[in-house]
């Protein structure tokens, strides 16, 4: 049974940064895509990053590049995104997901079983 498990959310002030780790098991990580989206209360869910399994396709929404970074380390089964200069109209809950599309202009979401709880990042002014 696949688990994933982020962390790292919190409260930052405008323009700081935090760092989201996900870590997943029950699946052979290092031939997995792996992404993160993000959704604000009444919003859609909304595709923020992917990675490729091996790490050489990388896609960002166009709105976090140059603020966000997504990385993996596979001998961690471990899924990172570096968020800097955060703004108060990011979205809220974050969330981890395996197999994802690895482009944002797909709308295909994998099942639920491959996404995370989510973890809420609040960004003050």
């Amino acid at each position: 049974q696949v688990q994933v498990a982020e962390s790292g959310g919190g409260l930052v002030q405008a323009g700081g940064s935090l760092r989201l780790s996900c870590e997943v098991s029950g699946r052979t990580f290092n031939r997995d895509d792996m992404g993160w989206y993000r959704q604000a209360p009444g919003k859609k869910r909304e595709f923020v990053a992917a990675m490729s399994w091996s790490g050489s396709i990388i896609n960002y929404h166009g709105n976090v590049k140059g603020r966000f970074t997504i990385s993996r380390d596979n001998a961690k089964n471990t899924v990172y995104m570096q968020m800097n200069n955060l703004r108060p109209e990011d979205p809220t809950i974050y969330f981890c997901v395996v197999d994802p599309p690895l482009t944002p202009d797909i709308s295909y979401l994998p099942g639920d079983e491959l996404w995370g709880q989510g973890t809420t990042v609040t960004v003050s002014t």
